[in-house]
């Protein structure tokens, strides 16, 4: 632990480096890093009850030393897709409580990817969903990822 502890640790400089950078507070409606960097490019197709289905092209951003299309962009599209699926609009955000996913095969930059998620039940406030990552041209399944969620309570604030 103590090994961990001194890796981690900042130099002066890099303390105060790190004291003079500004983040700005996430405001709803405007985008944040996070869905400017890992989101953009998802297209909706469909949008029912209990089904959302998108399109994706893969973008360089999202492949691997390999050539593949990185494990941790289809955990993201099972996590955001996943999640987007049993939304409810102003409702508090689900929480993600577990995902499983098999990886089945591998995408290439630029191959169109289909993601379609499903609700598998729901009882109170617990959420299952399925989701599909397959390659658009051929149908091969890319992965499938089972999502567990949880919606907490509104404030009463």
């Amino acid at each position: 632990m103590e090994k961990a502890k001194r890796f981690l640790k900042l130099t002066d400089d890099e303390s105060e480096s790190v004291s003079r950078l500004v983040v700005p507070c996430h405001q709803a409606g405007n985008s944040s890093f996070y869905e400017d960097f890992a989101l953009r490019g998802i297209r909706v197709d469909r949008v029912e009850p209990g089904l959302v289905a998108c399109t994706l092209k893969v973008l360089p951003r999202f492949i691997d030393r390999e050539g593949n299309l990185a494990n941790g962009e289809i955990a993201n599209l099972v996590d955001e897709v996943g999640g987007a699926v049993v939304h409810v609009e102003g409702l508090p955000m689900n929480v993600s409580v577990d995902m499983s996913i098999s990886f089945l095969t591998t995408a290439k930059l630029n191959d169109e990817l289909e993601i379609t998620a499903r609700v598998l039940g729901q009882r109170g406030r617990y959420s299952a969903t399925v989701v599909l990552v397959r390659n658009k041209a051929t149908g091969e399944i890319i992965a499938e990822g089972r999502h567990s969620l949880f919606r907490q309570r509104a404030s009463k604030i």
